[in-house]
C-alpha cells in the first residue's frame, strides 16, 4: 500500500508541471541600468532621423520644429545633432539627449531605486537622481522604466522653482529590435508652457558611426 501510494505521488508530481521561475527584480539602481544597457544585444549602433514639433501654450505662443539625426552606438553612446537649433530652444534639445542615454546618468549624478509604481497598466520601476555638485536650477529627476522589458517609459525633471518637465517614450519594433518611436513632452516652468511631439524615421541599424560624434561639445 505504501509503495503504491508513493508510486501514485511520483506520478502526479510528475505530470503537474513547474512553472518557471520570474527572474528577479533588481535590488538597485546601477542594477536597473545595467540591464536597460543590456536591451537588444545584438544592436550594436543605429542612426535615425528626429523630428520636434513644439507648441507654446502661453505668449508669444511659439511654434518652433527642429529637425536632426540621432545617433547610437553600444554600450550607450548617444547623441542628437540638430540641422539648426534657435537660441532659445539650446537647453531644451539636450533633455532629448537625457532620454536616450541611460549609460551616463551615473557619471554625473547619484541615482537611487525608490521602487515600483503602477503607470500605464504595468509595474514601472522609479529611479530618482540627484546631481552630484549641488544645482541651484535643477531639484531631482525621476526616470520610470518597464519592469519587464527594462525600457525608459517616463522621464520627469523637477526644479527648485516648481516647474516639471515630463517626457514619455513609445517604442515600435524593426527588424527584431524594439527602438524609440517617439516622444511626448509636457513642459510646465516659470513663464514657459508647451507641450512638444517627437518622431523618429529613415532608422539604419548597425551601421558604421564614428565615435568622433559623441565628442561634440
Amino acid at each position: 500500500m505504501t509503495r503504491a501510494l508513493l508510486g501514485l505521488g511520483l506520478l502526479l508530481a510528475l505530470a503537474v508541471p513547474v512553472a518557471a521561475s520570474a527572474p528577479s527584480r533588481p535590488r538597485d539602481a546601477h542594477a536597473v541600468i545595467e540591464r536597460m544597457i543590456a536591451t537588444n544585444p545584438t544592436l550594436v549602433s543605429y542612426r535615425a532621423r528626429v523630428h520636434i514639433a513644439i507648441h507654446m501654450l502661453n505668449f508669444p505662443y511659439l511654434s518652433p520644429q527642429l529637425d536632426g539625426t540621432s545617433y547610437y552606438k553600444r554600450p550607450g553612446a548617444y547623441e542628437v545633432v540638430f540641422d539648426r537649433v534657435p537660441f532659445y530652444m539650446k537647453g531644451f534639445s539636450r533633455l532629448f539627449e537625457d532620454v536616450g542615454d541611460a549609460a551616463t546618468w551615473e557619471r554625473e549624478q547619484n541615482v537611487v531605486l525608490l521602487g515600483t509604481r503602477e503607470g500605464d497598466g504595468r509595474p514601472l520601476l522609479l529611479l530618482r537622481m540627484t546631481k552630484k555638485i549641488h544645482s541651484d536650477i535643477l531639484d531631482y529627476t525621476d526616470a520610470y522604466v518597464d519592469a519587464q522589458t527594462y525600457e525608459l517609459s517616463r522621464m520627469e525633471w523637477h526644479y527648485h522653482s516648481g516647474g516639471t518637465i515630463v517626457i514619455s517614450q513609445s517604442y515600435r519594433e524593426q527588424r527584431g529590435y524594439s527602438i524609440p518611436a517617439g516622444e511626448h513632452a509636457s513642459i510646465d516652468i516659470p513663464h514657459v508652457r508647451a507641450v512638444g511631439d517627437v518622431t523618429y524615421d529613415s532608422y539604419q541599424l548597425n551601421v558604421a558611426v564614428s565615435q568622433a560624434i559623441f565628442s561634440t561639445p
